[in-house]
């Protein structure tokens, strides 16, 4: 078993542990609306960049398939089903990918439900979140959220890049089906179209991770205004 495939172990045993707790506290109803709220945000936030047919798809990749409310329950059990298998079939590109963004998933979802736990019985809004996120007092955290943005574009890209993956997808989305993990393809499939036509990886990321870095800077400062946008 290589390394990347026991990292997708470790944090599918990770989100489930941390959906399990949040489950016996009753806060994935008050997770899943501080996600619903993340989505609208993010978009508002980066609307410049969603607005660009070249990008559009890459956005709606990290928001939806990392950040939204979406029960991912059924992914992540395909995943676990086939682990041992895992580096028979798929590159290791792919599984490295596939490792960066179960972690990215793992960590978000460790920071919504800090969250949570503050905006229970709570109204959402930009004052609301902006007063929660500076009493989590996880930056740290934060910014390792931000750096692992960066790190998944560039997997994506580097599984982009790859002679023969198209096809490889391709070819596989039937053989998947039937070994009952579409929902691990659909996922794969997803990251790679979302990547396919965007050029330069960094044309992209860059942007977002700046955008992202100077929000949480600016919520982490007293004297700085509130920088989310009102949605």
């Amino acid at each position: 078993m290589n390394d990347s495939t026991k990292q997708i172990i470790r944090h599918l045993h990770g989100i489930r542990t941390m959906q399990e707790i949040a489950e016996k506290a009753e806060l994935m109803t008050t997770i899943r609306t501080v996600q619903t709220w993340q989505c609208k945000r993010l978009l508002a936030s980066h609307q410049h960049m969603y607005q660009q047919k070249r990008f559009k798809p890459a956005v709606e990749f990290f928001i939806n398939e990392l950040y939204g409310p979406t029960d991912f329950s059924q992914r992540d059990q395909d995943i676990a089903r086939v682990v041992p298998k895992m580096s028979t079939f798929l590159p290791q590109k792919a599984l490295q990918s596939l490792a960066s963004a179960l972690y990215l998933n793992t960590l978000s979802f460790e920071l919504d439900f800090d969250l949570a736990k503050q905006l229970l019985n709570t109204e959402i809004n930009r004052d609301s979140y902006a007063k929660a996120y500076v009493s989590c007092d996880n930056l740290a955290n934060r910014q390792q959220q931000i750096d692992y943005i960066r790190t998944l574009g560039n997997d994506l890209a580097d599984v982009v890049k790859m002679k023969g993956i198209s096809s490889l997808l391709f070819i596989s989305r039937k053989p998947a089906k039937m070994a009952g993990v579409l929902a691990l393809h659909e996922f794969l499939e997803k990251g790679f179209k979302s990547f396919k036509n965007l050029g330069k990886v960094e044309d992209f990321i860059t942007p977002v991770v700046n955008k992202e870095h100077e929000i949480m800077q600016q919520l982490a400062n007293p004297d700085s205004p509130n920088p989310l946008p009102d949605v």
